[in-house]
């Protein structure tokens, strides 16, 4: 079993829609690289035109 981190060791980006910073979750492990957005809501409200394809 890993042991536990504190949130502030946890890697951290800025959200593409709201500026604001986030910290990784469990549920993005596998696909932290590709996170962009911190939550549903600013995925929902990206700009017009800010698409990965």
């Amino acid at each position: 079993m890993a042991k536990m981190r504190r949130k502030a060791d946890l890697p951290t980006k800025i959200c593409a829609t709201c500026g604001l910073s986030f910290a990784w979750r469990k549920k993005w492990a596998r696909d932290w690289d590709n996170v962009r957005y911190c939550s549903e809501r600013c995925r929902r409200n990206k700009p017009a035109g800010d698409d990965q394809s």
